[in-house]
């Protein structure tokens, strides 16, 4: 017997209906419970900063995207064209929030587990690779991560088409989509500023004490 959901899809795929099929299946996103405790990552980024960020800011973003596509999904059933068109910002910004800050989540990790160690593999050995040294890339990355202006996030991604990494950055909450992000850094003030006031690069410097690398590794090894 086929499913709800199939049955839904085969009717609609026969009949065409006029807006998109996805619209008629919608699931909201939801918050990420943290994989550690909130002050799990002291001294380098304070219990205060993470409840704030994860519970406040994450949380904002989670609420406001799933109230746009909810009005998305009223666009399209009424073939209101210019409404879908207004909320695309609103969908980026608080879709791309959610899904920045979930992988940020999990490229953290207590330095007591194992955060800020990053062993000998293939992921070190291709930093190495494009990037000279393991210091050398950590130059580079926090270089372009301090130049962000304004808020925004730096990434390392993978380039399939080069097979080689990279590093980037994104304004706003802008997701990584050119390259496979495999580590994202938060530069947005919220996430260090009850901490280190606006030196930026004082965070940088710290945050590389509890990168959780074998997320990051995995990715690595996913992406290629």
């Amino acid at each position: 017997m086929l499913s709800t959901v199939a049955r839904t899809l085969r009717t609609n795929t026969i009949k065409r209906t006029a807006f998109p099929i996805t619209t008629l299946i919608r699931t909201k996103v939801t918050l990420p419970d943290l994989p550690y405790d909130y002050n799990g990552l002291e001294p380098y980024i304070n219990e205060e900063i993470m409840r704030v960020h994860h519970s406040k800011h994450h949380q904002t973003y989670v609420n406001a995207y799933n109230q746009a596509e909810e009005k998305l999904s009223s666009a399209f059933k009424a073939n209101d064209l210019t409404q879908q068109i207004a909320l695309q910002n609103a969908l980026k910004f608080n879709g791309g929030g959610h899904i920045n800050h979930t992988l940020f989540w999990q490229n953290l990790a207590p330095e007591k587990e194992g955060g800020g160690q990053l062993e000998k593999g293939e992921l070190y050995e291709a930093i190495e690779k494009e990037f000279g040294s393991f210091d050398g890339f950590v130059q580079e990355f926090n270089a372009a991560a301090a130049a962000v202006q304004g808020s925004g996030w730096a990434w390392l991604g993978y380039n399939q088409s080069g097979k080689r990494l990279e590093i980037a950055t994104t304004p706003n909450q802008d997701p990584l989509l050119h390259l496979i992000p495999l580590l994202g850094v938060d530069v947005w003030e919220h996430a260090y500023y009850l901490q280190y006031k606006n030196v930026r690069p004082d965070y940088l410097k710290s945050i590389w004490q509890v990168i959780n690398w074998k997320t990051v590794a995995d990715r690595f090894t996913k992406a290629k």
